[in-house]
């Protein structure tokens, strides 16, 4: 289990977890702002880069959906 800080300059501080599961790889990405937590599964293969970059990706679109409701 690894814990990361990485910084978005849209978004500011974000968290990753990457868990192996098996075959599988999970990460998570967690603006601590709002408390607003996602998820990406993979395969183990998966290079936790871009396990992290899709991670991302669905936390920006999390939020601009949370933003415009």
């Amino acid at each position: 289990m690894g814990h990361e800080t990485d910084i978005d300059p849209e978004l500011g501080e974000v968290l990753f977890e990457v868990v192996v599961v098996g075959n599988a790889v999970k990460c998570s990405a967690l603006d601590p702002r709002t408390n607003t937590e996602v998820c990406v599964v993979g395969s183990a293969y998966t290079s936790p880069y871009s396990l992290k970059m899709n991670a991302l990706r669905k936390l920006k679109r999390v939020l601009r959906k949370n933003a415009s409701v």
